[in-house]
């Protein structure tokens, strides 16, 4: 492909800044965030809600709502710069490079569309022929489980699983390198969820797919991927293996999540929530965003945000784990 960097990592983010207008202010909700993705690897971007997970997705596909910009930075595929600011740019690209599974595959398909004429339709922008693009779409139904006869269905006639697993031949359609996945089973019951992961699992594997997979659910993240970034009020806070990280957690916000999850092993009935709530784009702290309700906050922590540095396997954006002087380490907590 003319401009492509065969040594560059398949998606390079640098710097990537997101703004959103409102009320005549723009408010930043994803701030300088970079990270790489490699062929063939599966990566999760975790966080609550709010957190700017989905923003930074939308961003990397160039299908960000009316009201957000690009701020700064850049993504580059094999090396060569997405024109991510620029919707008409971008579809040469979608599709084909990089596509998306979003959430909720009721409002994603068209209800007056049967499933086959969807799947075919990427196809079809991409260069084939209403034929090749109809059996395309058999073919992918096949391959996500579907048989290739119900794709004379409209979507209200489909189970939410099967649905879900028509928006992944719909991502699948022109043969991308990278898959994004924004939440793709909060929508399903737990049967369903194990379902369109699993399939997703073999679909990477058969395909060599590189997937970013968008959600809040680590135990999601612990089946399905090999690396995790935290995300908290827009910027990155820890990133490394998902090994690493649920065995040592370095960021307190990455331990309270891991916390948070029942374990079941042990019998455990009560949930344990982080106390407080995460902040809003109007209200961000001074700071590091989530000394407000970390454990660990130190007085640095009100005044200073913490540089996204490397520590031991991966990065985190902790003062913890700065080159501080302990007069500056005095507990706020008491």
């Amino acid at each position: 492909m003319s401009g492509c960097d065969p040594m560059a990592p398949l998606l390079a983010v640098d710097g990537l800044c997101v703004d959103y207008g409102l009320k005549g202010a723009n408010l930043r909700a994803v701030d300088n965030v970079s990270f790489e993705l490699r062929a063939g690897e599966a990566v999760a971007l975790v966080g609550e809600s709010g957190s700017g997970k989905t923003t930074t997705a939308m961003a990397i596909a160039g299908l960000l709502s009316p009201n957000a910009v690009v701020g700064g930075g850049e993504v580059r595929y094999r090396g060569r710069r997405l024109p991510i600011e620029d919707d008409a740019a971008m579809r040469p690209h979608r599709w084909k490079e990089t596509s998306v599974v979003f959430q909720g595959a009721m409002n994603a398909l068209n209800p007056v569309h049967r499933i086959l004429k969807q799947i075919a339709e990427p196809c079809m922008l991409h260069g084939m022929t209403q034929a090749e693009g109809l059996a395309r779409a058999r073919e992918l139904l096949e391959l996500v489980g579907i048989p290739a006869d119900r794709g004379s269905a409209y979507p209200h006639q489909l189970s939410g699983g099967m649905r879900q697993r028509v928006m992944i031949a719909m991502a699948l359609a022109c043969r991308p390198s990278i898959v994004i996945g924004d939440e793709p089973t909060t929508a399903l019951d737990v049967i369903n969820q194990a379902q369109v992961l699993k399939l997703l699992v073999e679909l990477r594997s058969k395909l060599n797919l590189a997937l970013l997979l968008i959600t809040h659910d680590l135990s999601v993240v612990a089946e399905t991927c090999d690396r995790v970034m935290i995300m908290y009020a827009g910027r990155l806070v820890e990133d490394g293996t998902v090994a690493e990280i649920f065995a040592e957690p370095k960021h307190p916000y990455t331990r309270l999540l891991i916390e948070s999850i029942p374990d079941m092993t042990k019998g455990e009935k009560i949930l344990r929530p982080i106390s407080g709530d995460p902040p809003t784009l109007l209200k961000r702290p001074f700071g590091c965003a989530f000394h407000p309700r970390c454990p660990s906050a130190m007085r640095i922590c009100a005044t200073k945000a913490p540089a996204l540095g490397r520590s031991g396997y991966g990065r985190v954006a902790c003062h913890l784990y700065s080159a501080l002087e302990q007069v500056e380490r005095a507990p706020v907590h008491v």
